[in-house]
This record gives structure tokens, sequence and C-alpha cells, in this order.
């Protein structure tokens, strides 16, 4: 199969590395002609993972999205959730159509409020049979490294994620499967409202004891919340022996794909969201914090979808709100965290 990348990023560099270093050659999207320059030359991309390198007779690199579509089967879109849409909607209605998509966005599209799969059958029509999402604990500067990592891959049917998961899997990459669509991305863009959280706890000097209550409280909110909103897979300790393991593992919210990827999210330095979150902590405007960094926080535009999505799902959500208002609506960070303090437990 042929493969596409969308998306030149940290994380769209880390999976194009872990691809090549499968063997395969890829068509990747750059929207920059001096980075594919570089790239060409150095076998490094200029702004990304520098430290990564790639065997540039295994890239085939394009400005064009719809070039890098048209010359694949299968598109790996890692473009972060707040510029999507952008590249998206200047493709043909038709451009999807027969391909199969891996959506490796922990975001939600802002705009709109919705999934990924949700704007694809939208705008595209695109079906969610040939719909598949790469989530989990995976940071791309350990994944670019070669450090072991485990990836979740979900899909509707087990066979075809199997056969997607197993393009990725080499020997410091391991695959896990499941079912879990929404579940697994609905999990991914709130843990980055946490991991926000955790910054700002970190910025307002708060020691480890109580982040670990407000990250305890902040993954039973999100069971919480996905539970309201129908997902399956929100128990923890709780496995039913009745129904068969999907590739060897019963699936539950402790599995890594939801509280492994909260986890590392709020606590590693890696974590951009946490980065964002403790320079707002530390006094920094939204605004400044934005221009300060170099990559983005999902977590900021996703407090705002996630405080929208729940006028409908109306799940219990005082840590994810007060972040929202925090970011948004210029709730002082310590005036918002004497809130927190009163409904951890």
């Amino acid at each position: 199969m042929k493969i596409g990348i969308l998306g030149s990023g940290s994380w769209g560099t880390a999976l194009a590395k872990l691809m090549t270093d499968r063997g395969l050659t890829i068509s990747w999207w750059n929207r920059s002609a001096a980075a594919i320059e570089k790239m060409m030359q150095t076998g490094r991309n200029p702004q990304y993972l520098s430290g990564a390198r790639f065997n540039v007779s295994q890239l085939k690199l394009s400005t064009q999205a719809l070039d890098v579509i048209e010359a694949s089967d299968i598109i790996v879109i890692a473009i972060p959730s707040a510029f999507v849409e952008d590249v998206l909607q200047a493709l043909p209605l038709d451009c999807f159509e027969g391909k199969k998509v891996i959506s490796a966005i922990k975001g939600i599209i802002p705009s709109q409020h919705v999934l990924l799969n949700e704007y694809l059958k939208t705008h595209f029509n695109f079906p969610i049979e040939n719909y598949f999402t790469v989530m989990g604990p995976c940071h791309a500067e350990e994944v670019a490294a070669g450090k072991l990592s485990y990836l979740t891959f979900s899909g509707i049917y087990v066979e075809a994620t199997t056969e997607m998961a197993s393009l990725f899997k080499t020997t410091y990459l391991n695959t896990i499967i499941n079912k879990d669509i929404y579940g697994v991305q609905y999990a991914a863009v709130l843990k980055n409202i946490y991991a926000v959280g955790a910054g700002i706890a970190h910025g307002l000097d708060y020691g480890d004891n109580f982040l670990s209550v407000l990250i305890a409280n902040s993954g039973d909110e999100m069971a919480g919340m996905l539970r309201k909103a129908g997902i399956l897979n929100a128990e923890v300790g709780y496995i039913d022996h009745s129904k068969p393991p999907i590739a060897n593992q019963y699936t539950n919210y402790a599995a890594s794909v939801y509280l492994g990827d909260l986890l590392v999210t709020c606590y590693s330095l890696h974590s951009r969201n946490r980065t964002f979150g403790n320079m707002i902590g530390k006094g920094y405007g939204v605004k400044a914090a934005q221009l300060e960094m170099s990559q983005v926080a999902e977590g900021y535009n996703a407090s705002r979808s996630v405080h929208f999505l729940n006028k409908t799902i109306c799940a219990d959500m005082p840590i994810a709100e007060t972040i929202y208002q925090i970011l948004w609506k210029d709730l002082p960070a310590e005036e918002g965290f004497k809130h927190i303090e009163s409904v951890l437990v």
C-alpha cells in the first residue's frame, strides 16, 4: 500500500520516521518549499525533530496536499486540529474516495467542535469504515528517538485496523488494537485540557501532592464525560470476560490510550500543553504564551470546544470548565484554582 502523510510538525515527523524505519517509501506534505529543499539536502526536517535522520530516497515530498492524497492509498493526517480545516476545505470533494484515513490528530476542529471523522463525513461523505485513529502516550520526541512506546489503533473492523497498525510496528513501537473510535478521540481531546491545568498548577507553585490529586480527579472527570457520551470502555478495574479481548487485551478506561496518555501529558516535560499551562500559571497572557511557544498546545482550543459540547452531554466537569474560564474568559488562574481546590476529592 502507498502511504501519504499530511503534516510535517513534530508528530507528523515522528510518524514518518516510524514508517521509513519500517522500510516504507512515503509521500509527505510540507507547506514550505524551503523546508523540503533543506530536507532533501540534509535528510532532516529543519523545523521539527531535527535530530531525526531520514533516507531521502524513501521520501516523496510535496507542497501540494492533493498530490500526496492522489499518490496514496492510506493518508495519515497529522495536522494540528486548529489548522486542519484550512488544508482540507481547499480539496476536491471526491479526493478521499477509495482511500483510507488514519487520524493522528489529538484535538477537535475548533470552528465546529467536531472530531475529524465527523468533519470528513459532513464535507467529503467519507465512510467511518475507512477511518482509523492512532492515539496513546506517545510524545513525538521519544518516538523519533526510538524509545519504546505503545500506540493504540482504533477502527470499526479489527482485521482492517490490524492491517493499519502493522504499518507502524517496529522494534521500538508496540501496537494495540481497539474499536473505540469516539472514546479514544474524546480522551485525547480531554487529556490535553487537563495537561494545561497541570501546567497552570505547576506555574502557580502547587506541589506534587496537589498535582497527583488534580490528575486523579481529572481522570475521574474524563471517565464521567466518556460515560455520559456513551463510550463503553469508561470503566476502571472491570473486565467483562464474557467478551473476547481484542488483540489479546481487554480494553477499559485504565488502558494506555485513555489513562496512560492522560498521565504522560500531565507529567512529562515534553508536553506542550503542560508547558503552555505553566506559562499561564506564571502570569503570561494566552497570546503571549502562544507567541513564546513554537508548537501548538491543543488544549487551548479543546477547552472551548468541550465547553460547548458539554452543553449537550451535560457531564459534571468542574476542572475542564474552570480551565476554559481561565483561558477564554480571563478568570485569574489563582482564583480558578481556588475553586478547583474546593471540588477535589
